[in-house]
């Protein structure tokens, strides 16, 4: 019904930048809320960030909060995540994630992208 593919993974150095996109196909117009989780080797998946794509609110786990800014271009179907000042810690496999109306469940997943802060 809704199909989800990630862009912009990739490796740089620890203070670096590093842009994420997601690109929701499908049945959008179902979709309320869209965001990113990550997972590192040998650990739980993570929750990150998350925005409301009618309202824009936006949610940030306390570790990345002024450091990665969620975005999203509604006529594109695409949301973004801007990460600055990337640390080692960063390092893991980026998954875009989106629910609809009605849930707090994310039940629509990407394929995942993978991250690599390196000093």
């Amino acid at each position: 019904q809704v199909q989800l593919v990630e862009y912009g993974g990739g490796m740089v150095q620890v203070g670096g930048s590093l842009s994420l996109s997601c690109v929701a196909s499908g049945r959008t117009d179902t979709l309320y809320r869209m965001g990113w989780f990550r997972q590192a080797p040998g650990k739980e998946r993570e929750y990150v960030s998350a925005i409301n794509l009618g309202l824009g609110n936006t949610y940030y786990v306390d570790s990345v909060k002024g450091r990665f800014t969620i975005s999203r271009n509604n006529a594109k179907n695409t949301v973004y995540l801007q990460m600055n000042s990337l640390k080692a810690e960063d390092t893991a496999i980026y998954y875009c994630a989106a629910d609809r109306y009605g849930g707090n469940v994310f039940d629509y997943w990407g394929q995942g992208t993978q991250v690599t802060v390196s000093s």
